[in-house]
């Protein structure tokens, strides 16, 4: 599992795992964030086992209240039925401008 690059989240990549993913993601998300929401999702099918989302994150901080809509893609590669990778592509600038506010 890997975050986008230059995201808050990204210091522990790879995760390992689905304890490594909720605690190094989806925890912090809950504890940073008072909404956050994704929309607009669509799947597209592609080779070699993987699946591409498409959306947006619709998010609100609780820190400061700050807001943000961003686009969004989500690359899984699947085996077996199971997800085996994850890579997370996303504005990382705007992410980073609302907890700057």
């Amino acid at each position: 599992w890997n975050e986008a690059e230059s995201n808050v989240y990204a210091d522990g990549n790879p995760y390992i795992g689905p304890d490594a993913v909720l605690k190094g993601v989806f925890e912090r998300i809950g504890k940073d964030y008072e909404s956050f929401m994704l929309d607009s999702i669509q799947l597209h099918d592609m080779s070699n086992n993987q699946v591409l989302a498409t959306l947006r994150y619709k998010a609100k901080l609780k820190k400061n209240g700050a807001s943000y809509n961003a686009q969004v893609a989500h690359l899984w590669t699947l085996e077996d039925g199971k997800v085996i990778g994850f890579q997370q592509f996303v504005d990382t600038k705007k992410l980073a401008d609302a907890l700057k506010k």
